[in-house]
């Protein structure tokens, strides 16, 4: 295990495991955190022997949220660097290459919500607690919160979550979506990490097309979202591991990938 300063970094057969690591302040992000994540992520991206990522907090929080202490004495110059920072380093991490999935292990509040949403899906404990409580501090979400809390649960759910300030916990969120599974708290990373293996025996090339081809039809309408889904089907079968996925199929065998 290695430490970036705030994030802890574990790699264990093929994921890399990414850890927040300020316990004492529920792993609240501050712009360490934010420069040691970028950092973090970009040392995983060096690695062509990691095929996914769990992202997690160290002790009882996930993330509780932005400092607050921090942001308290900040005027509107250094807020707006400050929110601009977390977006584009959560953007890093919702444009990752590899598929990237939280283990909430406990509160995901304002930013620790949002660095939830950045990854492509979430693992739930039981005892996970999410919500977005800035208006309750006169602020509104500024790490993209307003943006993808929307596209993920409706835009019903996310008005009502922001104006309300609400706080939900792991079986409301996978009721309405922002979570994919919910587990018993001593399994979760268990759980977890067995995703991460399922996701990283798949065609590494085929993963990482699949997650572009989303993120970007995400964005668009359905015709040019198709039409970039040809290509990257087109670049996926120009691949030796489209081959050996094929032939493997037919022959009747498990496939040998070679991320090629």
């Amino acid at each position: 295990m290695r430490k970036y300063g705030t994030i802890l970094l574990e790699e264990d057969d093929g994921i890399a495991i990414v850890t927040v690591s300020r316990p004492d302040a529920l792993n609240a992000i501050n712009e360490a955190v934010l420069d040691d994540l970028g950092i973090v992520f970009a040392s995983i991206k060096l690695n062509n022997n990691i095929g996914a990522v769990v992202l997690t907090g160290e002790g009882k929080a996930f993330v509780a949220g932005a400092d607050i202490t921090a942001m308290s004495i900040m005027g509107p110059l250094e807020a707006r660097a400050f929110m601009k920072k977390g977006q584009e380093v959560f953007s890093t991490i919702e444009e990752f290459g590899l598929p990237v999935i939280a283990a909430v292990n406990g509160f995901a509040l304002g930013g620790g919500c949002e660095l939830a949403m950045s990854c492509d899906v979430r693992f739930a404990s039981e005892k996970a607690k999410f919500g977005q409580p800035e208006t309750g501090l006169g602020i509104l979400p500024g790490f993209g919160g307003t943006q993808r809390l929307q596209r993920l649960v409706g835009m019903g759910n996310a008005k009502k979550l922001i104006f309300g300030a609400e706080t939900i916990d792991a079986w409301e969120s996978y009721r309405i979506g922002l979570v994919q599974k919910v587990c018993q708290p001593e399994s979760l990373m268990e759980e977890t990490i067995a995703f991460a293996r399922l996701v990283a025996s798949k065609g590494p090339v085929a993963v990482r097309l699949s997650k572009a081809a989303i993120n970007a039809g995400a964005s668009t309408d359905i015709r040019t979202g198709c039409a970039y889904e040809a290509e990257a089907q087109s670049i996926a079968f120009s691949t030796e591991d489209s081959k050996e996925g094929l032939t493997a199929f037919i022959e009747k065998r498990a496939p040998e990938y070679k991320n090629k």
